[in-house]
């Protein structure tokens, strides 16, 4: 991360704390990653402005580990009074279904719908080592050399993402685990893995110094906020894994409590300040009821627990 990203995180750690302690009761909102990260960057600058029009101070409280584990039992164990809130994101609330052996919580009871924040996407980058130069050749790559081009994965989303990249495009590929997308970028960067997943605005980042190649995004269409940058679904009919992220609480919520809370993040979703902030890290405000955002966790548990079927993925 740049400095000028790490001053970014630092105003707004400040403008999610103490610049809004004033007013009622502080919600805390857990994320389940660490300080810096797309995720919890975007969600501070929802925080900011849904603080302000909720009038009330909101911290932000990083738990990142073990796929999301550890932010989702704080919440559990925390009271239904709307003072402790969470970043539920397509791992924790669909992936770990698939993907986590005796999960101890599930998704669709044992928390409160608030709604959705944002929509994102991820790049897939390539080494310059590879001889490819766009998504369609290195596909056709993986098909002449099978098992041999390597793919870095290092969460639930990734994994499941290459996963699916394997079946859809029936090719077979080299998965090798790691620890963060940074191990994982940087052995891309130096030729020593072929291929991995980062969030778009890193990709492109990383790209424009020259050192790697974003052959495509993970949308089932291009996107103003990666111009150029064709989607993977234009090579591989069905490879779109947008990676969304809601607000949850604890199961038992009150619908005034819930109400409440959705209105104020909407509105902040709504705001045009709050929007173009996201947008200048490729990340698009999803404003939704409660309802809306149920209904679509309920269904992309589903989605993905048929994909990690069909990929011989099994809960670890």
């Amino acid at each position: 991360m740049n400095k000028r990203t790490l001053l970014k995180v630092a105003a707004l750690s400040l403008l999610s704390g103490t610049a809004l302690a004033q007013g009622g009761d502080p919600i805390r909102i857990v994320i389940p990653l660490s300080p810096g990260t797309p995720s919890d960057f975007a969600t501070r600058i929802v925080a900011t402005t849904m603080g302000e029009i909720l009038k009330r101070p909101i911290v932000i409280d990083n738990k990142p580990g073990a796929n999301g584990l550890l932010a989702m039992q704080d919440l559990m164990r925390s009271k239904p009074d709307g003072n402790t809130l969470m970043l539920g994101g397509i791992s924790p609330m669909a992936l770990n279904v698939s993907v986590v052996k005796n999960l101890p919580y599930d998704p669709r009871k044992d928390v409160t719908p608030i709604g959705g924040i944002y929509n994102a996407f991820q790049g897939y980058i390539v080494s310059n080592q590879l001889p490819v130069n766009s998504f369609a050749e290195l596909v056709a790559y993986a098909r002449k050399n099978p098992g041999k081009v390597s793919v870095g994965h290092y969460s639930a989303l990734t994994k499941i993402q290459l996963a699916a990249l394997g079946r859809l495009a029936k090719i077979d590929l080299l998965m090798v685990p790691y620890k963060s997308t940074t191990t994982a970028g940087t052995d891309v960067m130096g030729g020593t893995l072929d291929v991995t997943i980062v969030d778009s605005a890193t990709g492109i980042a990383m790209a424009k110094g020259g050192k790697l190649k974003v052959l495509a995004i993970s949308l089932p269409e291009r996107s103003d906020l990666a111009p150029g940058i064709p989607a993977a679904a234009e090579t591989v009919p069905g490879l779109s894994v947008p990676a969304w992220s809601g607000l949850i609480g604890p199961a038992g919520m009150s619908p005034d409590i819930v109400a409440k809370l959705n209105a104020g993040l909407n509105a902040a979703l709504r705001d045009k300040a709050t929007v173009a902030k996201l947008a200048e890290s490729a990340v698009q405000a999803w404003p939704t009821t409660p309802e809306q955002f149920a209904k679509h966790v309920d269904t992309e548990i589903t989605r993905w627990q048929k994909v990690a079927q069909e990929a011989g993925i099994q809960p670890e």
